[in-house]
């Protein structure tokens, strides 16, 4: 490791300030007619998400000055704090239920998301688990069934509250992990079948599920329930067209488009500003999963390695299933874009997750 830390990536660091810039703009323009007719300010989201957006570059700035290697000692603390939360969360009159969900701890407006945290947590717990067990990870009891332990702890407690989306974006972080660290592909195909048989069964038993299953497959079937959310995010993207109607003039966020400024930002983006405004977006995610990446082949060790596939990894599935959803590309699940949807917890955990990122870059030589 170099006796002396570098400046962080700058293409990364740009790639997040510039998503950053264009989320706090959008959830203003998105919230600002359901602000109104809620809360009769129509600053009210924006003034927030700019508290959320100062906190979590102070968190950012934080992680990236310290040593990642210091998480490393912090990841089973930090697991066993995020499990207490869910657990807490799950408890009558502890957790806010919210649309049938129960994912929020806290009082009056603060409130925290337990499984926000869990994201961070369980890449940090999983990154330390494999740099420690390595040579173990080519044995399918010893290597790979000890990392699905806690996974599988982590997912059911969050597919209890019910949240599916964040679950499967942790399992698929989780996923990738274990393919980096080496796990043998007929370990990993056999996981992903019983991954596969486990969604199946979790959208089986869950009525609400199975319709949304439904409403994907054919969403006019039902155009003023199941179907409401898909129909209306394609009527605001296709809206949009080439250059968009214009930042500030959608018409969707006129109370058509459910949580037009948490979920489905990325639809009033695609109206407001086009094609153009999605695919420069798309293309800062990319930059930043480039670079994301080149510091994982690049780190000074395995753990640095692990680390930085991890936290590229949980912030590019979930961007990608949010875009997914979004573009009827897969069913509708409640799961935040990053940097950009409207949210305390997801944004703040997020950027202290970007920041130890940083901090893994300022030891490798990138060109």
């Amino acid at each position: 490791m170099a006796a002396r830390p570098k400046s962080p990536d700058f293409i990364i660091f740009f790639a997040v300030i510039a998503l950053l810039g264009i989320g706090v703009i959008m959830v203003y323009s998105s919230s600002a007619v359901s602000a109104y007719v809620n809360f009769n300010d129509s600053y009210y989201f924006l003034k927030r998400q700019m508290i959320w957006a100062s906190l979590g570059l102070l968190c950012m700035i934080f992680t990236m000055n310290l040593d990642y290697h210091v998480w490393r000692k912090l990841a089973k603390p930090m697991m066993l704090v995020t499990l207490v939360l869910l657990v807490l969360v799950l408890v009558p009159g502890l957790g806010k239920v919210v649309n049938g969900a129960r994912r929020w701890l806290g009082f009056g407006s603060l409130y925290l998301q337990p499984s926000e945290i869990a994201k961070l947590s369980m890449v940090l717990f999983t990154a330390g688990s494999l740099a420690k067990h390595q040579e173990k990870i080519g044995s399918f009891i010893k290597g790979v069934v000890p990392q699905l332990l806690m996974l599988l702890v982590v997912f059911g407690l969050i597919l209890k509250e019910p949240d599916l989306g964040t679950a499967l974006s942790i399992g698929g972080t989780v996923f990738v992990l274990l393919f980096v660290a080496g796990a043998k592909l007929k370990h990993l195909g056999s996981l992903g079948a019983a991954g596969v048989a486990g969604i199946i069964a979790a959208v089986l038993f869950e009525p609400y599920r199975m319709k949304r299953l439904l409403a994907f497959s054919d969403p006019w079937a039902d155009p003023l329930d199941t179907g409401y959310h898909i129909i209306q995010s394609l009527y605001a993207i296709g809206s949009g067209g080439l250059f968009g109607v214009g930042l500030g003039r959608s018409r969707e966020k006129f109370l058509y488009l459910p949580e037009p400024h948490t979920d489905f930002i990325f639809a009033i983006l695609g109206e407001e500003l086009g094609l153009i405004g999605t695919l420069t977006v798309i293309v800062l995610f990319f930059l930043f999963a480039w670079r994301g990446l080149k510091v994982a082949i690049s780190a000074p060790d395995i753990y640095g390695s692990i680390l930085a596939t991890g936290l590229t990894t949980m912030i590019m599935v979930q961007a990608l299933m949010n875009i997914a959803v979004v573009t009827a590309s897969m069913p509708v699940t409640g799961i935040p874009l990053p940097f950009l949807s409207f949210g305390g917890s997801s944004l703040i955990f997020t950027l202290a997750g970007v920041g130890i990122l940083l901090n893994i870059s300022r030891y490798v030589s990138l060109k």
